[in-house]
Order: structure tokens, then C-alpha cells, then sequence
């Protein structure tokens, strides 16, 4: 890649001119427009980007478990983590979901986003290398304060929804500054959904910010050669709205003929 070209993917953080197209009609997913949120649709195909709420698109929030993706990455091209199936052992203090309170590999920790896990990769990646990461990926406001094993969670790091599909479709394309190997690997084991029509990669996350709960669900849907980038971010009323991350998202892709409905 060019010196310039490279400086400006870094100084821009892959940020796409794409006009932003506002579908107030998706409302209805979100309770008739009840339930603040964005769902934020790329087509690379077509190459438009369209959105419910879109100003919401364009405002910062914790990006929680979202970052699992950011940081494998990290955690692979620095040798944190040698391989994607080597164990971490549990730390025996027992969390609320039981599927957590157990040894974990990489990817079963990305499937059930084992918090510990990607916590103890931090810690052994280091502030240093992280931030120097963040900085030439441009992610979100590139600001790690709040703790190595926490700046994502609770501490200082904002992410939007448009940044958070400009910064997959650079993970989709290769355009990111990391190796082959790391960037397949954890396209691999962002894998949701895989059929015979399409493939589903995702992460969700789920943030306490500002006296708010936030759910995410980011990721990319493949169709032959056809992309679909999305980013869902909603204000959870409750942990029954967990569920909605990958509803609403389900919903709208399902309406949209890009994804089968269930027999």
C-alpha cells in the first residue's frame, strides 16, 4: 500500500464518505420508535448506508464486548495469545452466567464473550501496545484511559455505530494493520450463522454508560459477493431487551430478503 494512502486510512480511521440514508420505516423494530436505538445498514454492493435514528449513528458510545474483535486481533499479532484454541484457565471467582466460570479457549470466549478472558489479554498485551494499536487503526476516540483491563468496559474508549461498521469493513477487506493469519483467524471465530445462502459474523456487547444500559450487535452479513455491514445500538430497558441485539438485527435482514426466515 502507498505511504500516503496508509497515513490516510490512519489519520481518517477509514471513515467513508458514504451518504447516510434515514429509514424512519424502521422504526417499528424498535416498539414503534419506543425504544431509543440505531441500526445502521452498509450495502457494498449498492454502496449506500442507511439507517434508523441517524443521528444516533454518528454519537459515541462504550463499545463493551465489541471490542473482543479489536482485541483478538491484537492479542494474535502480538503473541498474547499464541493460537485461538489454547486455554486460559478459569480464576475460580464464580460470574453470573455459568458458561463463564470455566476454562476458556479464544474462540469459545468470543462465543460466549467471556469477560476474564479478554481482560487477562489485555494485561499481557499492555498499555503500550494497545494504545499503539488503537492509535494506527484509528478506532473509535483512541483513548484507553480507565485501565488496561477495563477501558473499554467502564473506562474511556468511544466507538459509534458508523465507526464501528468503517472500522469492519476494513476487517472484511484486509485493510488493517495486521497479518493475514491474525485478520482470517478472527473473522473465523466471529462466524454467528453459516448456511448454504449466507454467512453471519457478530460480536454483542452491552455497556453500563451515563446511568444507561447500551446492547450492541455489530457485524457483517455475506451473500456470494454481496456484503451487508451492520450495527445495532439500543438504550436496554432490561436484560429481557438483550435479546433485541440480535432480534431487531434478525428482524430487519430477514424483511430486507437477505436472510431466510426459519421453516
Amino acid at each position: 500500500m502507498p505511504p500516503l494512502l496508509l497515513l490516510l486510512i490512519i489519520v481518517l480511521g477509514g471513515r467513508t464518505d458514504t451518504p447516510l440514508e434515514s429509514r424512519p420505516d424502521w422504526a417499528r423494530y424498535y416498539d414503534h420508535g419506543a425504544l431509543n436505538g440505531t441500526f445502521l445498514l452498509w450495502d457494498l454492493h449498492e454502496g449506500t448506508m442507511a439507517a434508523y435514528h441517524p443521528a444516533r449513528a454518528d454519537s459515541a458510545f462504550s463499545p463493551a464486548s465489541t471490542f473482543k474483535i479489536f482485541n483478538s486481533l491484537v492479542a494474535l499479532e502480538t503473541g498474547a495469545i499464541a493460537d485461538v484454541d489454547d486455554t486460559l484457565r478459569w480464576d475460580g471467582v464464580k460470574r453470573r452466567i455459568p458458561a463463564r466460570n470455566a476454562d476458556h479457549t479464544m474462540r469459545s470466549a468470543m462465543r460466549s464473550s467471556v469477560v476474564w478472558f479478554y481482560q487477562e489479554v489485555a494485561r499481557r498485551i499492555g498499555a503500550e501496545r494497545m494504545q499503539d494499536f488503537i492509535d494506527r487503526v484509528g478506532y473509535g476516540n483512541r483513548d484507553i484511559g480507565g485501565g488496561i483491563d477495563l477501558f473499554w468496559l467502564s473506562g474511556n474508549l468511544r466507538i459509534t455505530p458508523r465507526q464501528q461498521v468503517e472500522f469492519l469493513k476494513r476487517l472484511h477487506d484486509g485493510d488493517l494493520p495486521f497479518s493475514s493469519r491474525s485478520i482470517a483467524t478472527v473473522r473465523d471465530i466471529m462466524v454467528v450463522e453459516r448456511t448454504n445462502e449466507h454467512i453471519l459474523r457478530g460480536k454483542t456487547g452491552w455497556a453500563d454508560q451515563d446511568g444507561r444500559s447500551i446492547g450492541w450487535f455489530v457485524g457483517y452479513l455475506e451473500r456470494g459477493n454481496e456484503v451487508y455491514l451492520f450495527a445495532n445500538c439500543l438504550d436496554m430497558r432490561s436484560e429481557k431487551d438483550a435479546s433485541l441485539r440480535l432480534g431487531i438485527t434478525r428482524a430487519i435482514l430477514q424483511d430486507l430478503g437477505l436472510i431466510e426466515r426459519p421453516d
